[in-house]
Order: structure tokens, then C-alpha cells, then sequence
């Protein structure tokens, strides 16, 4: 299919906004380039209850969520990943509530750092944050009422997993997975193998609805994700056109390939780049005389 993006969304902000049987939605007050409208968190159940992706450090968004909660007994709080707009809430949310924190784990690199070379991502990673509980591939959480599983998704972080309501044909995406926009795969926090790998998976199990961390709901989900792989295939070609064609650095690709892009998002645009290169040349695609870094140099392989 022809990969088409769905912005029209109503963050509809300080109230949970029902989006399935059971599951409300809050979306927090943090628009970005980057965050769509907001981070979503998920309400989950009708009398004891899970929250999923607490979301940032935010008194409104706290506030909001324990208007939703309304009171009633909340047993687990899921966290996708920890990225400074999902995880932080967790701490202070369980502090009200009692709460288990679960998640795959703490924040970490796909892949360790070269020498010299600096993380551009620290700034965005919630590194305080430990789950009480780590949450292996296709573990199973029952609550009152409802059941979650894991399912491990690393790709935009090491640690990234969805979170598949049981017997429902629901999936929280969280970022792996958005109807508004591409999901940002950045080295060293993620990896374009991982990410590819994590989408065939997704594709496999034939969800019928997912709910990501931003935006509206995928309600068509194998076919978006088909597309989004084309994208990716898509996007890979044309990094390999640009070298073929005498490019020789991230800098020169990202003018070229992403002129009609938000120059907002040339820096984030630079390092997905940078994660399609990484795939390459370990494929033996693409040559680079060391590590493939940001101030690299890329030329044809085999």
C-alpha cells in the first residue's frame, strides 16, 4: 500500500478520551516536531486498573491521569521504553497509586559507543529510571479484568516493547508503530536491523488496532506496517543512490534526500541516516574506513 500519515488528532488535553472497551486515552501537553501533540498515556480496565506509558514529569498530565483513575485501585503501571517522554511520570504515579513499575528495563545503547564518540541522545533518555519488575518477551500480566503481554519491539530504543491486550486484538504501539509519522531510529539508542526485525513481528501476529504513543489509532495495522517497510526500503535506496551518485558524507545525503523536511528534523533525519548506513555496510553494501559515525565517510561496496 501507499504509506499515507493520519494527522488529524485531537489531543483533547486534561481528559481521558475512550478509545477502546476499557482503555481511555490522556495525552499529555507536550507537542514537539518530535512528540506529535503529546505523549499518550493509556487507562487500562474498569475497576482495578494498569496505566501504560505514565508519560513525562508533568504536574498537569499527573493530575489528569488521577482525574481518570477517579480513584479506583491501579495494580501495574507499563512502561514502553524510557524515553524522557514516557517514563518519568512512573515514579510519582506509583508513589499515589501503590503501583508496580514494569519494563523490559533501564535505558541502554543498542550497540556500545565507539571510541570518541558521543551520545547526541542523553539528553532524551530517562537513565534514573529501574522497573520493579523486568518484563521478559511474551511475559504475561493478568490485572482485574484484563491480561498484557510483552512483546519486545527494540528498534527506536534497546529496550522498546509494545504491549498486547490479550484476546483483544490490541497492541500498544507506543513508538515502535504511529499512524502520524515514521518512528525515529537513532544509533547508538537504537538500531535499523532491530526495528525492521521488530516490524516483521508485529506484521505476523494480525492485531487488528494499534494505539501508539502519539497520535490517533492504527486501525488498519498489517497493511500501514507493510508500508512503513516500504519506507524503509525505500529510504535505504535512495541513501545508496546518493552514494552512488558521489555523496560521501550523512551531511550531503540529508540535503539531498530530506529537502522537503522540517529543517528541524535535518538532526534527527541525520542520525536515521546513520542507522541505515550502520545496516549496510555490516550487509557489506556499503564501505566505510571505520565505524560508521555521523562525520563518516561512505563509499560503494561490494
Amino acid at each position: 500500500m501507499a504509506l499515507k500519515f493520519d494527522t488529524s488528532f485531537d489531543p483533547a488535553y486534561g481528559q481521558g478520551v475512550s478509545v477502546a472497551p476499557d482503555v481511555q486515552r490522556v495525552t499529555a501537553g507536550n507537542p514537539s516536531p518530535f512528540t506529535f501533540h503529546g505523549t499518550n498515556s493509556y487507562v487500562v480496565g474498569r475497576d482495578t486498573l494498569a496505566v501504560i506509558d505514565p508519560g513525562p514529569d508533568d504536574e498537569a498530565h499527573l493530575q489528569t491521569l488521577l482525574d481518570v483513575i477517579a480513584g479506583r485501585p491501579v495494580s501495574h503501571i507499563f512502561v514502553s521504553h524510557t524515553h524522557r517522554d514516557h517514563s518519568p511520570l512512573a515514579a510519582r504515579l506509583k508513589e499515589r497509586t501503590g503501583a508496580q513499575v514494569l519494563a523490559e528495563g533501564p535505558h541502554r545503547p543498542a550497540r556500545p559507543l565507539h571510541i570518541g564518540e558521543t551520545n547526541p541522545l542523553d539528553a532524551s533518555a530517562d537513565t534514573a529510571f529501574v522497573p520493579d519488575i523486568a518484563l521478559p518477551d511474551s511475559e504475561l500480566v493478568s490485572g482485574d479484568g484484563w491480561a498484557i503481554r510483552t512483546v519486545l519491539t527494540p528498534g527506536h530504543t534497546a529496550n522498546h516493547a509494545a504491549f498486547a491486550l490479550e484476546g483483544t486484538g490490541i497492541v500498544f504501539s507506543a513508538d515502535h508503530v504511529m499512524g502520524w509519522a515514521t518512528s525515529i531510529v537513532a544509533p547508538p539508542d537504537g538500531a535499523m536491523a532491530d526495528y525492521m526485525a521488530s516490524l516483521d513481528r508485529l506484521i505476523e501476529r494480525g492485531d487488528r488496532l494499534l494505539l501508539p504513543g502519539h497520535g490517533g489509532p492504527v486501525t488498519a495495522p498489517r497493511a500501514f506496517m507493510r508500508g512503513l517497510k516500504a519506507h524503509r526500503k525505500m529510504r535505504e535506496r535512495a541513501i545508496l543512490e546518493r552514494i552512488r551518485a558521489g555523496d560521501r558524507t550523512i551531511p550531503a545525503m540529508v540535503k539531498a534526500i530530506y529537502r522537503d523536511t522540517d529543517p528541524r528534523l535535518h538532526g534527527a533525519a541525520g542520525l536515521s541516516v546513520l542507522a541505515h548506513l550502520e545496516d549496510l555496510v555490516a550487509r557489506g553494501v556499503v564501505a566505510t574506513d571505520a565505524a560508521p559515525a555521523m562525520d563518516g565517510t561512505f563509499t560503494p561496496g561490494r
